[in-house]
């Protein structure tokens, strides 16, 4: 059973309400978006950076990975402990080590201590989402009403608009207050989130005495991880022992997890859970592609087409406008199969459109093929969401939904690390359309993963 999430014992409290609480809505929203924010204000901040402290793009561009890092090993593990000791305490820690590292962000005398203030943001913002989806699995358990749809749309909608502007949002924090300020941004959010969580969120009874932290699993659990993205972030020939470690953190791992009582992830049940470990896998393959063609376009844009980073940016509008209205349309139904198979099938109708772009194609062929691919944008990441909610062990939501999130940042690096490999000195014409043939390849292995799923159409509300 999960733990009854409930208020302050001894106090005076309005009584519940019998649908979802609203209440929490504000503090779960606000506290989602600081992992997207901090995302994407980082894109404007790392040129001034790099002048400030004379460094070369080569050592800033760990101000993007360290936080990708932090976060694809925070969210699972901080997502087990929220599991274990329920939302309110993690998501408050969480949200207060966010502020702390902003002032260390915005007093940083090196790059080393920015980095360092990065890798504190992305275990601090790694709280709020297991938060949010253990929240809102136990208010289902509470009101006995399980449609969480538009709640979860709402996250979603709320994360997606945030990436939106978050490089707007960073110009003007740069203009007004220079690099440090997109640091001390989140003091104030911090405090937002403080506030609202000690005041609107529940608290959870102590855990059972007899349940333990699997310290060991989660440590061979981030150092397989690590090893695995060092080798995404830069694939080459003299890091040949990253596999290896990987690989043999990988099986320490597995057979901690098969032996102990209270594993960090229960192989048995994951193994078990065969939907499960397909929505992880099409998360994967879907934000691979989604990765590629933000990072493999926009360079394309800029270096392929000649236009400015300010025009490559416009370029991109229609992407993020046509997923955001996507989202915000079908976020209230869930429909999980039929939004997969749309998504998978315009994720490859946008990825053969790009073999049409050349250095001469009109605008509007740029701009069409942003507003294609933005359509399974909204559509796969809200569809996955709602795939594991129905899919997870309800007394392991939150780490389940911290691994969809780890392996959407997999995806992230895994893209990153394609471009590299089509672009090796410039993007030109010719790379983007390799580029292109590999997000075709990933976007038919996305279909051939949902179409034959049947359990996908029978994903229905689960009775408290």
């Amino acid at each position: 059973m999960i733990p009854r999430l409930t208020p302050r014992t001894g106090r005076t409290t309005r009584p519940s309400p019998a649908g979802f609480d609203r209440r929490l809505i504000a503090p779960m929203v606000l506290g989602s978006v600081l992992n997207p924010v901090n995302s994407s204000m980082i894109a404007v901040a790392l040129v001034p950076i790099g002048v400030a402290f004379g460094a070369p793009p080569a050592e800033t561009v760990w101000l993007v990975s360290a936080l990708y890092l932090a976060t694809a090993v925070g969210q699972p593990v901080i997502g087990r402990l929220v599991d274990t000791y329920g939302p309110r305490r993690l998501y408050l820690t969480g949200t207060a080590l966010v502020g702390f590292a902003g002032l260390l962000g915005a007093l940083a005398p090196s790059l080393g201590a920015l980095i360092a203030a990065r890798v504190l943001l992305g275990f601090g913002t790694s709280a709020a989402y297991p938060a949010a989806m253990r929240l809102t699995r136990a208010e289902a358990e509470r009101t006995g009403r399980d449609s969480p749809a538009g709640v979860l749309a709402a996250l979603a909608v709320a994360a997606q608009t945030v990436a939106v502007v978050g490089p707007a949002l960073g110009g003007l924090l740069i203009g007004l207050g220079g690099w440090r300020a997109v640091f001390t941004v989140n003091v104030p959010l911090s405090a937002a989130c403080l506030v609202l969580g000690a005041l609107r969120l529940p608290r959870t009874p102590p855990p059972d005495g007899r349940r333990r932290v699997d310290l060991p699993g989660m440590t061979l659990f981030a150092a397989m991880l690590v090893a695995l993205m060092l080798l995404l972030m830069s694939p080459r020939s003299d890091r040949w022992y990253l596999p290896l470690l990987a690989a043999a953190a990988a099986a320490a791992f597995a057979l901690r997890e098969l032996r102990t009582p209270d594993p960090f992830i229960d192989l048995r049940v994951l193994g078990g859970n065969g939907p499960l470990l397909a929505t992880y896998l099409r998360q994967f393959l879907a934000y691979t592609t989604s990765y590629a063609f933000m990072y493999g376009y926009t360079q394309w844009l800029e270096q392929g087409r000649g236009l400015s980073a300010a025009t490559a940016g416009l370029v991109l509008l229609p992407l993020s406008a046509t997923a955001l209205t996507v989202s915000a349309v079908t976020g209230r139904r869930e429909a999980v199969r039929a939004k997969l198979l749309t998504g998978s099938v315009l994720q490859i109708a946008g990825s053969a459109a790009l073999l049409l772009v050349g250095a001469g194609s009109p605008a509007w062929l740029l701009l069409g093929v942003g507003a294609l691919l933005g359509v399974p944008q909204g559509l796969v990441g809200l569809a996955a969401q709602n795939a594991l909610y129905r899919q997870a062990d309800p007394e392991r939501i939150a780490s389940a939904a911290g691994l969809l999130r780890t392996f959407m940042y997999l995806g992230a690096l895994g893209a990153s690390a394609a471009t590299a490999a089509f672009y090796p000195h410039r993007a030109d014409t010719a790379g983007l359309h390799g580029l292109a043939l590999f997000m075709l390849a990933g976007s038919a292995l996305l279909l051939a993963t949902t179409l034959p799923d049947r359990s996908l159409g029978r994903l229905t509300p689960r009775k408290a």
